[in-house]
């Protein structure tokens, strides 16, 4: 099985708050947050009187590209 660290990812993900897509996006890679490069495509929004849920964060996820010296052969 290919590595995924060593392709180009992009993904969409959605959760009640950014950090919480974030998190989903580095379970379904399998990477840390920093290897992350993340672009916040819509903040959540509250619903009515500030309740949760009215429109969710999204955002769109890559994996950083590791320089030539450390990717592994």
């Amino acid at each position: 099985m290919e590595n995924i660290k060593d392709k180009s990812v992009e993904l969409e993900v959605e959760g009640r708050t950014v950090e919480e897509a974030v998190g989903k996006a580095t379970s379904l890679l399998k990477v840390s947050k920093n290897q992350l490069k993340v672009k916040v495509l819509s903040e959540e929004q509250k619903g009515l009187f500030g309740m949760p849920g009215a429109k969710p964060a999204k955002i769109r996820v890559s994996i950083k590209s590791l320089p030539a010296s450390k990717k592994k052969s």
